[in-house]
């Protein structure tokens, strides 16, 4: 069977909601990221036969075709077409996945897998009710689910509720997140992996941004329990929930006849890609259910997983899928997650799926399984080899 493979992976150091990548629109923000990834395979720009950007919220900035339009801000030639995909949160994981499936198939060669999301300037949300009056559930849907609207915030505390989690739990594992963000950004191990983007400051100076701009240095469990309870009488809090995050970020894939061809490094190769959907009420358990349909689909255990990213949008996640799963607690997020380092949204997937390589390469390590939760009870699961 075709292969496909990772030859470069890039993010942007994640900027908080009006913080340092405020001043940055989406599309050039997408733009650098591209640039980025070009130079670090050693392809030339022209060789790109498409990109595939996620995006969340395309609204606003993020409207008419961002992924086009991030191209268009880039240095890449008008000639490289691009298209946008909206999957939630899995978005550019999805595009990871896309890519993969088009070079396995023979139809394309080079492919750019991205995402973008500037969460300060087109607010979550913009699209959809909240903002429009316009509501993108029918009543027919409404009517089979009996509710009067999904809630990722409900659901994260259904999964609470039935996996036993208390707000002490919860806390622990915030906790975690940012100490294990600290040691990552001292020891520099985001350092390979991260485009610096220039800023200008208040002052109108400028310098460069590379360190991301979520993590508290000054977490502890006292402040931890310090911070409200976004639902009165429930356990999740805003210090347990990923973070509003502004970056982009962007995975090339290739096929093995690109790489003889253009004497291309892999990374990495992709060895399964699995996407299940579920129950859209509690919607976000999915990734528990996913990733046990892809080890079997791969002929895998987990224990012959070395490094696990599962998406940090709320503690309950993340934690209900270690106690499924039966997973070591020690390969999850061992650089920290979204709790810490953000979520921004479409630039998700394929932000975890750069953190994710350059983590096993580090560790010498060989097997890596990344998974999202996805408005709509939907799950991605992708599972690669350090090469």
């Amino acid at each position: 069977m075709a292969e496909a493979y990772i030859v470069a992976a890039v993010r942007t150091a994640g900027g908080r909601r009006n913080g340092r990548l405020a001043g940055w629109h989406p599309a050039d923000l997408g733009g650098k990221v591209l640039d980025s990834v070009v130079a670090r395979a050693g392809i030339a720009p022209d060789a790109i036969e498409d990109v595939i950007m996620g995006c969340v919220t395309q609204a606003g900035e993020q409207a008419t075709q961002v992924g086009r339009n991030a191209v268009l801000a880039s240095s890449l030639p008008v000639s490289v077409p691009a298209v946008t995909i909206d999957r939630q949160c899995g978005s550019s994981q999805q595009a990871i996945q896309f890519a993969a499936q088009a070079v396995m198939s023979g139809t394309q060669d080079i492919i750019i897998a991205a995402g973008v999301e500037s969460m300060t300037r087109v607010p979550m949300g913009s699209a959809t009710l909240r903002d429009t009056g316009v509501d993108a559930n029918s009543q027919a849907i409404k009517d089979r689910f009996g509710i009067t609207g999904f809630s990722q915030f409900g659901g994260a505390e259904m999964i609470a509720k039935k996996w036993g989690f208390s707000r002490e739990d919860l806390d622990a594992f915030g906790l975690e997140s940012h100490l294990r963000a600290q040691a990552a950004t001292k020891a520099g191990a985001f350092d390979n992996e991260i485009l610096p983007i220039e800023i200008t400051l208040p002052d109108g100076t400028t310098e460069l941004h590379v360190v991301d701009e979520g993590i508290r240095w000054d977490a502890s469990e006292e402040g931890m329990a310090k911070v409200k309870l976004l639902v009165e009488g429930g356990v999740i809090t805003a210090a347990t929930s990923s973070q509003i995050t502004d970056g982009a970020s962007a995975v090339m894939v290739v096929s093995e006849r690109a790489l003889k061809e253009h004497n291309l490094t892999p990374l990495a190769r992709i060895v399964n890609m699995t996407v299940t959907a579920g129950d859209p009420v509690v919607m976000l358990e999915e990734p528990l259910f996913a990733t046990d349909k892809a080890l079997k689909r791969a002929g895998m255990k987990i224990s012959d997983i070395d490094l696990y990213e599962v998406n940090e949008a709320f503690a309950p996640v993340p934690m209900a899928w270690l106690k499924h799963i039966g997973a070591d607690h020690a390969r999850l997020n061992v650089n920290g997650g979204a709790i810490a380092l953000g979520h921004p949204l479409g630039a998700s997937g394929t932000k975890l799926m750069a953190t994710l390589v350059y983590g096993l390469k580090a560790r010498g390590k060989k097997y890596g399984l990344q998974t999202m939760c996805e408005g709509g009870g939907v799950a991605n699961v992708t599972i690669i080899e350090s090469l």
